[in-house]
């Protein structure tokens, strides 16, 4: 496999991988492109790499920074925008974690909060409806709890002991 046909197939994949995430597939391209860049790329080099519009490359690029995935960089004596992607893996998973707990898990656990917390009127389906909903928040708690300790650490010996266990 030549490095072109490497490089496409990574894009590609990344990119499909993304839309399992919760992202779209341009957004997961994009990151994907400057994750394996040397240098960062402006607009006009990602939209030549991937064959998408200015507009979709600028509003996936403002979202990867929005998820912190993604930064602008100024370079002296330029006026082009630059940017680029954290290149440690385990940082940009713990990055990724931590946003989708802010954008996923946290609302979640506050809506079954107000759920369960319905009055109770004494019929079974109330009763069901709470007793459900408060398990789910208390799973979820827990859930959001073990991740966020998990990617509050770098590389502390729960990771390590994760990553050996996957391995």
């Amino acid at each position: 496999m030549t490095y072109a046909e490497a490089k496409e197939t990574f894009i590609s994949t990344w990119g499909s991988l993304g839309t399992l995430w919760g992202i779209n597939k341009a957004m997961a391209q994009i990151q994907a492109l400057l994750f394996i860049s040397p240098n960062a790329l402006t607009t006009e080099e990602i939209m030549q790499e991937l064959q998408i519009s200015r507009g979709n490359t600028s509003m996936n690029v403002r979202q990867l920074i929005d998820w912190g995935i993604v930064k602008k960089e100024l370079k002296a004596g330029e006026r082009k925008e630059y940017y680029s992607t954290e290149k440690d893996v385990q940082e940009l998973a713990r990055t990724i974690a931590k946003e989708r707990s802010r954008r996923e898990i946290k609302p979640v656990i506050k809506t079954l909060a107000e759920i369960s917390s319905v009055k109770d009127d004494g019929t079974a389906h109330t009763k069901e409806l709470i007793k459900q909903t408060k398990a789910l928040h208390d799973l979820a708690l827990t859930a959001n709890s073990i991740l966020e300790k998990t990617v509050d650490h770098k590389q502390n010996w729960i990771s390590k002991s994760i990553l050996r266990l996957m391995k």
